[in-house]
């Protein structure tokens, strides 16, 4: 009996490991020049290139009452994620994207989208509320 239980504690670990990387596997889509992955962009770098300048969109994909109410990174453009296919022609296909919503799941749905696309995007690790944390600048509305 007890060998009994000691295997289908093993099998359900095992189950249990291997759904955990499933889950974990970044977003994938292929292009010309094989798979491409999602890439993750800290805050601390996001802030740096905004303040080098550098050609970079940020797009925030919560709500407007997110966006407004809880603040938000002062050079984003508001498209939320229920509007995004709606509003592609809104997005440019010269620089590259990073995404950001609170917490980084919307944002992760957004760039897995607009990779499945063609668009060279980045998601914000952390969303706004790592942004917040870092003690970086927040615009009102």
């Amino acid at each position: 009996m007890r060998a009994r239980t000691l295997s289908l504690l093993i099998l359900v670990l095992g189950a249990l490991a291997l759904a955990a990387c499933g889950a974990a596997a970044p977003a994938a889509t292929s292009s010309s020049s094989g798979p491409k992955t999602l890439t993750q962009l800290s805050v601390t770098d996001l802030n740096a290139k905004l303040t080098a300048g550098e050609s970079l969109f940020l797009l925030d994909v919560r709500t407007p009452e997110e966006f407004t109410q809880d603040g938000h990174v002062a050079q984003a453009t508001l498209i939320p994620l229920d509007q995004l296919d709606s509003r592609l022609a809104e997005l440019p296909s010269d620089q590259p994207i990073a995404c950001i919503c609170r917490s980084g799941n919307r944002s992760t749905t957004a760039c897995n989208d607009l990779l499945a696309r063609g668009y060279d995007v980045t998601n914000v690790t952390g969303g706004m509320n790592a942004w917040k944390a870092a003690g970086l600048p927040v615009a009102a509305p």
